[in-house]
């Protein structure tokens, strides 16, 4: 079986859930699988090894500023010409399926040459009736023209019985953990405005990971250092709580490794606004809607959240994908499920929730 996979490049929560399905596939010499990305430029691409001989287009990105989505500078600056070449120019006609996790290039492709397509991401979970904020028109709209494929498997922390299966996380909490820094992880913040918040808390370590650092240094408490796969997980690892955007896949780590979270979610990203949410409802995450020193002072003496154990081996996936009988997800998301453990607090409140 040859398999195209498209990565939505924007944000690492992509890649990172694509990462642990190249891992899986790797394992198997039934499947063969070509990955795509698309959504930044081909050198700021990191630790990618794992996928082989990848390729990378330029796709359609959003257009981020000091913790905003500029949705009209987005539009404006979308390479609709190159888009639609890179679509007319994709040769499908080697693959047998599409998997596809929110990325417009190979999803327009398939749809383009019939090549059967499927969606395994978070954002396709929005396709159901799972709980959302900050929603527009434009967001619907957008979420059903930006990479459509014939099937949709959402990824949530909960299943809302729909066709939705649990994230896969493959870090597990490490005996004896130092718990002394806080790992931040604002990407599309103004790193001037993350200093800000931080410095005033100089009793409290604080690990930065950021894209527009190019070298690590230390400033005070507060440790700076680029982007980077392995010392970002050790630094998660080993922390005492996460300061982060509303991303999906960090998050979900996060949960599986029992690491309090404060979450700012991008202004009109309804996505991360309906993280937010489900989270906070589930008292699993303290909601940040703007840097306030006040507010990160106050969480630094909060406590633990309880874990929740997700999946860990995505076998049980690509079996499914591999017998071809896409309308049937009954039976891989029951089994899934029952590998997810919920805390006795945590059950409770989905309970309460009526969901």
């Amino acid at each position: 079986m040859k398999i195209l996979y498209g990565v939505q490049g924007t944000g690492n929560g992509h890649i990172a859930r694509a990462r642990i399905m190249a891992a899986a596939f790797a394992e198997r010499s039934d499947i063969d699988v070509d990955f795509v990305f698309t959504g930044r430029a081909p050198e700021k691409y990191f630790d990618m090894d794992v996928f082989g001989h990848y390729r990378t287009l330029c796709g359609l990105s959003f257009i981020y500023k000091d913790g905003k989505v500029k949705k009209w500078d987005t539009v404006r600056q979308a390479n609709v010409r190159q888009f639609i070449h890179d679509v007319k120019q994709f040769d499908a006609s080697q693959y047998d399926l599409l998997i596809n996790d929110f990325e417009p290039v190979t999803a327009w492709a398939a749809k383009r040459q019939g090549l059967p397509s499927i969606s395994i991401s978070h954002q396709a979970a929005f396709a159901y009736d799972v709980p959302k904020r900050g929603n527009s028109l434009f967001d619907t709209a957008l979420m059903k023209i930006f990479a459509p494929t014939q099937q949709k498997i959402g990824v949530h922390w909960y299943h809302f019985n729909q066709p939705i299966i649990p994230p896969f996380v493959v870090d597990k909490p490490i005996a004896h953990a130092k718990n002394s820094h806080i790992l931040v992880y604002l990407p599309f913040e103004n790193i001037n405005d993350i200093r800000d918040m931080l410095e005033p808390l100089a009793d409290q370590t604080f690990l930065c990971f950021h894209p527009d650092i190019e070298q690590a240094h230390t400033q005070g408490h507060i440790q700076w250092n680029p982007t980077s796969k392995v010392h970002f997980h050790k630094a998660l690892q080993n922390c005492n709580g996460v300061v982060a955007n509303g991303g999906f896949e960090l998050s979900s780590e996060a949960l599986q490794l029992g690491k309090k979270l404060l979450i700012k979610p991008l202004h009109g990203q309804f996505e991360q606004l309906s993280n937010v949410f489900m989270l906070d409802s589930l008292n699993l995450c303290q909601p940040l809607f703007q840097l306030d020193t006040d507010i990160l002072e106050e969480w630094l003496t909060s406590e633990d959240i309880e874990p929740i154990t997700f999946p860990d081996n995505a076998n049980l996936l690509i079996d499914w994908i591999k017998q071809g009988n896409y309308t049937d997800t009954k039976t891989l998301c029951e089994t899934l499920w029952k590998n997810v453990h919920y805390g006795d607090k945590t059950r409770e409140r989905l309970l309460s929730l009526a969901i």
